[in-house]
C-alpha cells in the first residue's frame, strides 16, 4: 500500500493509525512534514516545496533520502507527479491530505481519480480522510462491501451521463437508470447487505463512502 500525503490539514494521530505492514509513505510537498511530524519514515518526497519554510526544507533534506524536486513553474501539481510515480509501483494507492484547504487542489485531486491512467489501473486508487473515502469507477460491474465505519455511500456522475446505472444491495436500489451530470438522485444511500453491486454501461462515476462527524 502506498500513501501519498498532501499538504492539506491532517490529524497526526490518525495518520499514525494508518501505519501498518508494507506501507510506503510518500510526501507531497508540505505533506512530507506531516509524515515526519507523525514520526513515520518518508520513503520518497515530491514537489516544489514552496509551501514549507527554509528551515522545514532543510529538515526534509536531512531526513528524506529520495527527493524529486520540481520547479514551481511546472505543468503538473505535486500530487500528480507523485501519483505518476506511484502508479508505476503496481500497488493500491491512498491519497491523504488531499481534501482539506484549497478547493482548487481538492478538485484537481478528484480529477486525478478520473484520469485514464487511474481508471485503467488494476489496483485501487482513492482519496481518503477521516470522514470520507472517494474513488472513481469506469463503466462495468463493481462491488462495494458494507463498512460500518463509513455507512453512507453516494454516487456522483462525472460525465454528462452515466448510462443504465443499477444499484443492488442498497437501501435505495436502481435499475438501468440514466444518471445525468448535476443530479443528486444518488446522494446518501446505504449498503444494507454484506456486498452491494454497481453496474453501468457508459460514463464515469464517483463513489463516496462517508460518515457523520
Amino acid at each position: 500500500m502506498i500513501y501519498l500525503v498532501g499538504g492539506g490539514a491532517l490529524n497526526v494521530e490518525w495518520l499514525k493509525k494508518l501505519d501498518k505492514d508494507d506501507v510506503t509513505w510518500i510526501g507531497v510537498d508540505r505533506g512530507t512534514k506531516s509524515i515526519m511530524d507523525a514520526d513515520l519514515i518518508v520513503d520518497r518526497a515530491f514537489g516544489d516545496f514552496d509551501s514549507v519554510t527554509e528551515e522545514e526544507l532543510t529538515a526534509i533534506k536531512r531526513s528524506v533520502k529520495y527527493i524529486e524536486k520540481a520547479s514551481p513553474d511546472k505543468d503538473q501539481t505535486d500530487m500528480e507527479m507523485a501519483l505518476d510515480w506511484a502508479l508505476d509501483q503496481q500497488q493500491p494507492i491512498r491519497m491523504v491530505g488531499a481534501t482539506g484547504g484549497r478547493l482548487d487542489h481538492f478538485f484537481g485531486n478528484v480529477q486525478l481519480l478520473a484520469s485514464k491512467q487511474v481508471l485503467s489501473s488494476i489496483h485501487e486508487v482513492e482519496i481518503m480522510d477521516e470522514q470520507n473515502r472517494i474513488r472513481c469507477l469506469d463503466a462495468g460491474e463493481w462491488e462495494a462491501k458494507k463498512d460500518l465505519q463509513f455507512p453512507y455511500v453516494s454516487f456522483i456522475p462525472l460525465t454528462p451521463c452515466v448510462e443504465k446505472l443499477s444499484l443492488d444491495g442498497v437501501k435505495y436500489p436502481l435499475n438501468n437508470k440514466d444518471l445525468f451530470f448535476g443530479s443528486t438522485l444518488t446522494i446518501s444511500n446505504e449498503i444494507i447487505y454484506p456486498i452491494a453491486s454497481i453496474s453501468f454501461s457508459a460514463g464515469i462515476l464517483m463513489m463516496v463512502r462517508s460518515k457523520d462527524n
